[in-house]
């Protein structure tokens, strides 16, 4: 399990500015250099941290969200412990964006409580990351099968567009099969 201390990261418990958030997005991406053999969340501990200003998360925590699922990694960032002001300026982040981030509790010895995206999907991706859900591992031709009628879809492509872009936000895990790919949720309990 990888757990960056946040307030050690932005070496402060107020972590405010676009400046100190590219400093820690540097420091965040060399301590999660290394590619581990199966896909795991990196958790970003905020325990520590009073208060994080929008610019500061956005340079740091989103940037480094961005950057570790554009290479395809198999880390899968999640907000962890974040307190209530630092949630609420996340979420006021995100939602005019159209953004969404994983977010938990993560207790001292790893059990992860209270996972939930912060932001809201749109209609399309909430329902397939709910059939992800619901299945607990799936792939876009089964989701087509099952539900394509109904949603109006011909074609596995809509279906894989959506979990790719789940995966991409690092809301569902990918996992390549040769050329198949399947999907299944970070967290069980989300």
């Amino acid at each position: 399990m990888i757990r960056l201390d946040m307030s050690k990261m932005g070496n402060a418990e107020v972590l405010a500015g676009a400046v100190n958030g590219r400093h820690t997005l540097g420091r965040l991406l060399a301590a999660a250099a290394a590619e581990p053999v199966l896909p795991e969340p990196v958790f970003l501990d905020f325990a520590e941290v009073e208060v994080a200003t929008a610019s500061f998360l956005r340079e740091s925590v989103l940037a480094f969200r961005d950057a570790v699922r554009g290479r395809r990694s198999r880390l899968y960032p999640v907000v962890a412990n974040a307190n209530e002001a630092v949630r609420d300026e996340l979420a006021e982040l995100v939602g005019p964006r159209g953004d969404v981030l994983m977010a938990c509790t993560l207790d001292a010895g790893g059990l992860v409580t209270k996972a939930a995206p912060v932001g809201e999907l749109d209609p399309k991706q909430r329902l397939t990351f709910d059939l992800v859900r619901e299945h607990g591992e799936t792939d876009a031709g089964t989701l087509m099968r099952a539900y394509g009628e109904g949603e109006g879809t011909k074609h596995a492509t809509a279906w894989n567009n959506r979990l790719s872009a789940l995966a991409a936000l690092g809301l569902v895990i990918e996992v390549s099969q040769g050329r198949a790919k399947r999907y299944k949720p970070l967290f069980e309990e989300v």
